[in-house]
Parts: C-alpha cells; sequence; structure tokens
C-alpha cells in the first residue's frame, strides 16, 4: 500500500482498470476531503452533497473500468468535473433562479484577511465578517458561487476552472468578477461591513 501512495494518478487510475481495487482506494483517499467539501459548499445540504459524493467515485469506478479515462496526469479536474456535472443535474431537477443586478464597484472581498496574531476583539470581529462573507456567496448564483469556491477555496487557476466548468476562461474571469460585485452590492444593502480593519 505504501509503494502506491508514492504512485502518480495516472498509474493508479492504470493499474485500478486492470484490476487492482487497492490502487482506487489510494485515489480516493488522496481527493475524498477536497470533492466532498467542493461539493458540500456549493450545494449547502449534507445529504444531498454526500448523495452526489458517492455518485461522483461511482461514476468515476465506472468510467474508468469502461476505459473511458484519458485525462492523463489531471484525474483532479477530471473526478471534480463529474461532481460539477452531477451537482449540474441535481440544479436542473430543483431549479430555481436566483439572478441579482451587478454594479461597476470591483473589490477583492476575500482578500481582506490579516494573517498576524489577533485580540479577542479582532477575532470576533472576523468571525462575523467572514459569516457575512459565507452569507452572501450563498446567495450568489450557483455558477458564479462555484467559481469563487473553486478559486478562493480550493485555490484552482482560471484554466482549471474552465476546463472544470466547460467554460472558456474568460467566461470563468467574467463569473468571478460579477460574484465580487454581487457580494459588494448585496453587502451595501444589507449594511454589512466586510472590513477588518
Amino acid at each position: 500500500m505504501k509503494k502506491l501512495r508514492m504512485k502518480a494518478d495516472d498509474e493508479l487510475v492504470a493499474l485500478y482498470a486492470h484490476g487492482n481495487n487497492a490502487a482506487f482506494d489510494v485515489l480516493l483517499s488522496r481527493y475524498q476531503a477536497t470533492i466532498h467539501s467542493y461539493i458540500y459548499f456549493i450545494v449547502r445540504n449534507k445529504e444531498l452533497a454526500e448523495d452526489i459524493f458517492q455518485e461522483t467515485f461511482v461514476k468515476a469506478i465506472m468510467m474508468i473500468r469502461q476505459g473511458r479515462y484519458a485525462e492523463n496526469g489531471k484525474f483532479k479536474a477530471w473526478i471534480t468535473r463529474i461532481a460539477h456535472n452531477l451537482i449540474i443535474d441535481s440544479y436542473r431537477q430543483e431549479r430555481v433562479e436566483n439572478t441579482i443586478s451587478n454594479d461597476e464597484v470591483e473589490v477583492d472581498l476575500l482578500n481582506n484577511l490579516k494573517l498576524c496574531d489577533e485580540t479577542i476583539e479582532e477575532v470576533i470581529v472576523k468571525q462575523q465578517v467572514l459569516a457575512d462573507v459565507k452569507k452572501l456567496v450563498e446567495h450568489l448564483p450557483e455558477n458564479q458561487r462555484e467559481v469563487l469556491v473553486m478559486r478562493y477555496y480550493q485555490n484552482l487557476s482560471f484554466k482549471e476552472i474552465a476546463d472544470i466548468t466547460g467554460v472558456s476562461i474568460n467566461t470563468a474571469l467574467g463569473r468571478m468578477r460579477y460574484a465580487i460585485l454581487n457580494m459588494r452590492r448585496m453587502a451595501e444593502e444589507n449594511k454589512m461591513s466586510l472590513s477588518l480593519a
């Protein structure tokens, strides 16, 4: 098992495709936390997130066994794309549109945190700000929320986001821009202060 953990994703996929079940166990342990967090952050429902998570890995197993994995070196992006598609399918079943108009002010709300020792007062303020940001993220349209989560919480590049969501890099950048604009607008409408200073 230790030797398997040292192998690259593609090697593990090839081993699993040839019957080595332990190889898939290593892939699952590498990516289960990331994929589950990604799904949960978007759907915001524990049971639904569990269902989509299970379905993601079942679908991955089936596709690998059918010889339909051809993403050399990009297993994480591939498995995230499967999860993404299953999330979209679940939204199609329960279609609820949430549209918010955009203004023309651009602010990067999520790169405003201080990374130093803090007083109790600063910790409380920070917790409130983070809770407010979380509320704002939950009210974004699904496609904007998804890009924001991938960029800020999963540290994916815009190219990776574009590949996973099946859109151009410019579309992914545009969705991020509108997500930030929408969050600023909602914060102003609800008189939320998103500053830690």
